[in-house]
C-alpha cells in the first residue's frame, strides 16, 4: 500500500488498514514499559510531593526534584481492578492495569522517557527512565552539548539546560493490539505526554522548548535505539532561565549537518532489555511511514508560516461568552483525580459560565516550539469545534469555538447526539449523556505540504497537547472527559461542514459530569 493512500485509510477509511484475520494474541502482550538490564541505575526517591510547589528560581535543579518532575509527567500512579460484564456464560470478569496520569489508547502506554543530564548530583550523561521503578538507568555517560545541539541545528544553548527530554514511541507496544491503527495513536499519545510534560514543568518552574525537527537517527544512535522497533519523536530541552536561548540560524542554513556524519562521532550501542513478548510481529508499514518521516540533514528543517485559514469562516450566527476571571487549579490534585469516563457520563446542565471557562482555558497557554519560533498557540494549526446540548443559553447545535472573539459560531442547529452516537465504532460511551462533544479540528493534508510525512505525526501530537489541557480543565471544573478515536470522521466533518474546506476532525472528546466508577483502585504515592 502507498503511504498516501495508507494515510487516508488511516483516518478515513480505518477497516481498509486490518488485515481481514486479525486477532490479538493477548496472552503474549508486550509489558507497557520498557525494562533494562545491565546498566548503572540511579534510584528516585518515592517521596513524591502531594502538591507541586513552584521552584526558587536561584536554586540549582536536583536529582531529588527531576524524580518529583518524571514521576507526574509519567510516573506509574495508580493500581486498578475493573468488574467486567461478559453476558450470562460469564457474568463478571475482572481487568487489572496500571495507570499513569496521562491517558493513553488501551492504557498501552507506547511511549518511553529518556532524558540527557547535567546535575550535580549524578554523572553527566543520557538515561532512561525506568518507570516500573522510579529509577534512572545510565545509557550513555559523558557530555553531548555539541552534539545534540548539531543535531537540532545549533539553534539552541543546550549547555544552558539542566535536563533535555525525549520522548520515544516503541511500536510494537500498542500494534500488537491495534496493528496499523497504533500510528495513529502514537502520535496523539506522544502529543498528550508533550502536554503534560509543559504542565508539570511550567509548574514547577521550568521552561521547556519543544523541538519536533531534529536528525532522527542521530537521536537515536545517541540513545541507543534500534529505529526499526523505537524511534524519538520529540526533544525538549529544560533550562531554568526563561526563555530557552535561541539564536537566529538564517545566516548558518549553508551549513548542514548530517545525521550519517554526527553517528560515526560516537560508538554503538547495544544495551540489553525486555519487553515479555515472545514473538513479535512485523509492521512495515509503520517502519515505511518512520523512514520516510526522517530528516536526514538540517537542510530539511523549516518553519510555519501562521495559518490565518484556522481562523473560523463558518457560521455567521455569533454567541460572544462572557469572560471569566482567570482559573487556577492545582495541577496535583487534578492529576490524581482525573480519569476518564465511558459509561460513566450522566446526563447534567453545563453553564455558560462553565463552558466560557473551559474554552477559554484550553487555549490559555503557549508554549515554544521549533514550528514557528514564537511563543505560539496551537490554535494556530489546530482548532475546536463542539456539539453541544443542555448548555445554559447556548442553543443546542454544533459549533466552531473562535479564540480571536471568545465566542461560539453556530453550525448547525439541533440535538446531533443521535446523529454522533450512531458514528462511534464501538459505542463504549452513551453520548446521550454527554452535554458537550467536542473535537479538535485540523489540515486535512496534516502539513504534508511543509514537513512531508512528518507533518502527519506533528499534526497529532499538537492534537494531543490540546487533548491533555482540554481533560486537565475539565477535571478542574468537575467534568470528565474521554478521548475516542473510535468514531466516524467523514459524518463528524459533514456535521461541521469543514470536508469541503480542507479541515478535518482528528480526535473526538466527549465531556461533561459522571458518577463514580465501580473500581478497586490503590494510589502508588509513596
Amino acid at each position: 500500500m502507498e503511504l498516501e493512500t495508507f494515510l487516508h485509510n488511516l483516518h478515513f477509511d480505518t477497516d481498509k488498514i486490518f488485515p481481514p484475520d486479525w486477532q490479538v494474541d493477548w496472552e503474549d502482550a508486550p509489558l507497557p514499559y520498557k525494562l533494562y538490564r545491565g546498566l548503572p541505575e540511579i534510584p528516585l526517591t518515592a517521596d513524591v510531593p502531594l502538591t507541586l510547589v513552584r521552584r526558587e528560581a536561584h536554586l540549582k535543579p536536583s536529582l531529588v526534584e527531576l524524580g518529583h518532575f518524571l514521576w507526574y509527567v509519567y510516573g506509574l500512579t495508580q493500581y486498578s481492578q475493573s468488574a467486567l460484564n461478559e453476558g450470562s456464560k460469564k457474568a463478571v470478569s475482572f481487568a487489572q492495569s496500571v495507570r499513569r496520569f496521562v491517558p493513553s489508547g488501551g492504557a498501552l502506554y507506547p511511549n518511553e522517557l529518556y532524558v540527557y543530564l547535567k546535575l550535580e548530583d549524578a554523572p553527566k550523561g543520557i538515561y532512561h527512565y525506568d518507570v516500573a521503578h522510579h529509577r534512572l538507568m545510565l545509557v550513555r555517560e559523558g557530555n553531548y552539548d555539541s552534539y545534540l545541539s548539531r543535531s537540532l541545528e545549533n539553534v539552541y544553548n543546550i549547555s544552558d539546560c539542566f535536563c533535555t527530554v525525549f520522548i520515544s514511541t516503541v511500536f510494537w507496544k500498542n500494534f500488537y493490539k491495534y496493528n496499523n491503527f497504533s500510528y495513529r495513536l502514537q502520535g496523539l499519545d506522544a502529543g498528550v505526554l508533550i502536554g503534560q510534560t509543559l504542565e508539570v514543568a511550567n509548574q514547577m518552574g521550568f521552561y521547556p522548548r519543544v523541538c519536533y525537527q531534529f536528525l532522527d537517527r542521530s537521536i537515536n544512535h545517541l540513545l541507543g535505539l534500534s529505529e526499526q522497533d523505537e524511534s524519538v519523536y520529540a526533544v525538549i530541552p529544560l533550562s531554568i532561565n526563561q526563555p530557552i536561548n535561541c539564536v537566529d540560524n538564517d545566516h548558518s542554513r549553508e551549513e548542514m549537518v548530517s545525521a550519517t556524519e554526527l553517528c560515526r562521532e560516537v560508538p554503538l550501542l547495544k544495551h540489553v532489555f525486555y519487553n515479555r513478548s515472545k514473538k513479535v510481529i512485523d509492521y512495515p508499514m509503520l517502519r515505511k511511514l518512520n523512514e520516510a518521516s526522517m530528516f536526514e540533514t538540517t537542510q530539511s528543517f523549516v518553519k510555519i508560516k501562521k495559518n490565518n485559514d484556522m481562523k473560523h469562516s463558518l457560521g455567521t450566527e455569533m454567541i460572544l461568552l462572557p469572560f471569566t476571571e482567570c482559573f487556577s487549579y492545582d495541577l496535583a490534585s487534578v492529576c490524581r483525580k482525573r480519569h476518564s469516563p465511558d459509561m460513566d457520563f450522566m446526563i447534567g446542565k453545563v453553564s455558560q459560565t462553565q463552558l466560557s471557562t473551559l474554552l477559554k482555558e484550553i487555549f490559555s497557554f503557549s508554549y515554544q516550539n521549533d514550528l514557528d519560533d514564537t511563543h505560539g498557540n496551537v490554535e494556530s494549526r489546530v482548532s475546536l469545534y463542539g456539539s453541544f446540548h443542555n448548555v445554559e443559553g447556548v442553543t443546542d447545535g454544533a459549533y466552531s469555538y473562535d479564540l480571536s472573539a471568545h465566542a461560539l459560531r453556530k453550525i448547525n442547529e439541533g440535538d446531533h447526539r443521535e446523529f454522533l452516537q450512531y458514528g462511534l465504532t464501538m459505542p463504549n460511551v452513551n453520548l446521550y449523556q454527554v452535554p458537550l462533544c467536542m473535537h479538535v479540528v485540523g489540515d486535512k493534508n496534516h502539513l504534508k505540504e511543509k514537513l512531508g510525512y512528518r507533518g502527519y505525526r506533528i499534526q497529532q501530537m499538537e492534537a494531543g497537547i490540546l487533548v491533555q489541557r482540554l481533560l486537565l480543565v475539565s477535571c478542574a471544573l468537575g467534568m470528565g472527559g474521554h478521548p475516542l478515536l473510535g468514531f466516524d470522521v467523514n459524518q463528524c466533518d459533514k456535521l461541521y461542514e469543514i470536508d469541503s474546506k480542507g479541515k478535518t476532525s482528528l480526535i473526538q472528546i466527549p465531556v461533561g459530569p459522571y458518577r463514580p466508577r465501580a473500581w478497586l483502585k490503590g494510589s502508588l504515592l509513596s
